[in-house]
């Protein structure tokens, strides 16, 4: 079936000498994989490779068989051309950082026109923004609202965050924690959006403590993730 959707790339992988494997999530049909035969050779094709570059958005018209079978693509255009996230250093780390985190929590993933929106927005803002430092938090946060736990926050009085069941709690449990003194930073990041990110200071230990903690509450709650390989690399920039 033909189809013509907004789409934000997630991985390309070579694919034999020639083509690439494309992991898209798409507007229409959620999380897609298409294969792109030729595309690294040929030169007059319709499709280039600078294309599918980690989270670039994409205006498509595909064939979407929907059998679990590789797609196909016969057009691709970028519908929001980025000006900074592929060519500063900080940004394309986090991009990759991203783009590798989506495509582990993705994996199964259906249309759901509020992700889409929020993906292609967040990741908008992130090209005009050149405050950075808390970006990736917020958007691990946010991003648990559309895969169903995000922080059950009725209780952010309380000392401490229990990051199996969810939600906060007043005496530590046996389960994983977030405690004093990132419990605090953790509460602020809660709540809000992007656009309140420059007025909160986080110090860079508490910013690393934090984003483990995440992690850790994304390896409990999602089935099969993996630590991203990315993150090293995050963090030696980030430093």
């Amino acid at each position: 079936m033909l189809t013509h959707t907004k789409a934000i790339v997630l991985s390309a992988l070579k694919y034999g000498d020639t083509s690439l494997i494309v992991k898209a999530y798409t507007q229409t049909d959620g999380l897609k994989a298409y294969l792109l035969k030729g595309v690294l050779a040929s030169k007059k094709g319709k499709l280039k490779a600078a294309l599918f570059q980690p989270l670039t958005q994409l205006e498509l018209v595909a064939n979407h068989k929907n059998k679990g079978t590789l797609e196909s693509i016969r057009e691709a255009k970028v519908y929001f051309p980025y000006k900074t996230i592929h060519a500063e250093i900080l940004k394309n780390s986090l991009v990759l950082f991203l783009a590798e985190l989506l495509t582990n929590v993705l994996q199964e993933s259906d249309a759901d026109s509020g992700l889409f929106k929020y993906l292609e927005q967040s990741l908008q803002l992130l090209d005009k923004t050149d405050k950075l430092g808390h970006y990736h938090l917020l958007f691990m946060l946010q991003l648990s609202k559309y895969l169903g736990f995000y922080p059950e926050d009725t209780e952010e009085a309380l000392d401490y965050f229990d990051l199996l069941e969810g939600q906060f709690i007043a005496s530590p449990s046996l389960n994983p924690l977030i405690e004093k003194p990132i419990i605090y930073d953790f509460k602020r990041l809660l709540g809000i959006n992007f656009d309140a990110l420059p007025q909160i200071t986080i110090t860079k230990t508490n910013r690393q403590e934090l984003l483990k903690k995440l992690l850790l509450y994304y390896e409990l709650h999602v089935h099969g993730f993996r630590q991203p390989k990315s993150l090293a690399v995050l963090n030696a920039v980030f430093n």
